[in-house]
């Protein structure tokens, strides 16, 4: 598993996370993003892709991974970065936590009055990804998800191709997986059991 993290902390505050991974016997490499946690830089849209794709090609070259031996998972600003990716190179699969179909769309709803999609310089445009994109694909969400709005991932869901399956969860933003422990481990095992086939 090729981890992506949020836009809040860094890799440091993902060990519950990774846990549930370990638990489930998946390998899981994480990386934080250029300006975040020990990383060096500024962080900007094209930087977290360009991170991204350095950690992919440090598996698949370096590591020597089969790229079809690697599953995407990205978690809010993490999904982004994962579905772009995932439009660029080949890999088993993609699992999208939490995620947006943009960053100007969110800012829209917060903003309405302004011209948000003029003015954003980081846009994280998921959706428009999505349907290039032809491997299997789980989407993880919360209803009380009270930072990015639950309709954000069935707009996602909608504009991906099959395979692709969609498990709501409960809790807030940073804690859905936790507090839906049981569902979310449930739905991962699966979604490896359905790629190891």
């Amino acid at each position: 598993m090729l981890f992506f993290h949020g836009n809040a902390g860094n890799i440091s505050h993902r060990l519950e996370k990774i846990g549930i991974f370990r638990d489930l016997g998946v390998d899981t490499f994480i990386i934080d993003y250029r300006g975040y946690g020990r990383s060096e830089g500024q962080p900007n849209e094209e930087g977290t892709y360009r991170d991204a794709q350095a950690a992919y090609e440090y598996l698949t070259q370096p590591r020597k991974l089969a790229p079809r031996s690697i599953v995407l998972y990205g978690e809010s600003l993490g999904a982004a970065i994962a579905a772009d990716l995932a439009n660029k190179v080949e890999t088993r699969g993609l699992v999208m936590e939490e995620g947006f179909a943009s960053t100007a769309d969110v800012g829209q709803e917060i903003f309405p009055f302004f011209p948000v999609h003029w003015l954003a310089r980081n846009r994280y445009d998921t959706i428009s990804k999505l349907p290039r994109i032809h491997i299997p694909l789980l989407i993880f969400h919360s209803r009380e998800d009270e930072v990015i709005p639950f309709r954000h991932s069935q707009r996602l869901l909608a504009a991906a191709n099959e395979p692709k399956q969609f498990v709501e969860l409960h809790g807030g933003h940073n804690d859905a997986f936790a507090v839906s422990a049981p569902t979310y481990r449930a739905a991962l095992k699966n979604f490896f059991a359905t790629l190891a086939r």
